[in-house]
């Protein structure tokens, strides 16, 4: 059972679990599908009208009927639409940035422009050797992406040298490695944590919010985080 964040006579925003396709794909074998489940769940068509990656989990909105999607994508043209990820990156990152950046796209021939805001909620250090250190350093970050590209946060991150934690496309064999073996997590450690749009028929901005999963959750509150006033 799909958890239901927010539903209106245009939209339904759920929560969308990790390791799940949001619809059928080619380059997959999958015959369970966020699309439908969730209309076979309320018991009527859903549209699509943006998409999570296969691993990361959180919330993601789907149109009611065919008018409310085009008005959501003529949002998400416009830029208006605001989406905020949370993810444990490797090392100890900048306080703030944006990463202006071309990423590659689905099918790897050819790249377009992306840009990812980012900022910094806290890091964590364990006494855990990597390499030639004697500890490993995390940190926990706020993406809001500008653009909506392939895989953008995890090219973006791997552009900046900070790799999110279980990413095994985009990121380090040896972090991802720590979190299986010490922490029991093989999971990608993003999450839309965050959705804003406007809602044209009741002419105000709905904002959307979901809570981490139990193993992302009890990952932050073990660690000592030193979180960023």
């Amino acid at each position: 059972m799909l958890k239901i964040l927010y539903r209106d006579e245009d939209y339904i925003v759920v929560h969308k679990p990790v390791n799940l396709l949001v619809h059928r794909s080619y380059r997959a074998a999958d015959k369970i599908f966020l699309l439908q489940t969730l209309r076979n769940q309320i018991g009527q068509q859903v549209y699509p009208v943006h998409r999570l990656d296969r691993p990361t989990s959180g919330v993601i909105c789907f149109a009611l009927h065919s008018e409310a999607a085009r008005e959501f994508s003529e949002q998400l043209q416009a830029r208006q639409v605001k989406k905020t990820y949370w993810a444990i990156l490797r090392g100890y990152c900048d306080l703030s940035g944006q990463i202006d950046h071309p990423v590659k796209t689905e099918t790897g021939k050819q790249k377009q422009a992306a840009i990812t805001d980012y900022r910094l909620l806290a890091t964590a250090s364990f006494p855990i050797a990597c390499r030639k250190y004697p500890t490993s350093r995390y940190s926990l970050v706020e993406f809001s992406p500008q653009t909506g590209r392939y895989h953008q946060l995890r090219q973006h991150a791997a552009h900046i040298s900070h790799h999110i934690i279980g990413d095994t496309m985009h990121g380090k064999g040896e972090h991802n490695r720590i979190f299986r073996e010490n922490f029991g997590l093989s999971r990608l450690l993003l999450i839309a944590k965050q959705l804003e749009f406007y809602q044209y028929r009741q002419q105000q901005n709905i904002l959307v919010e979901t809570e981490l999963e139990s193993e992302f959750a009890a990952f932050i509150q073990r660690a000592e985080w030193q979180y960023l006033e």
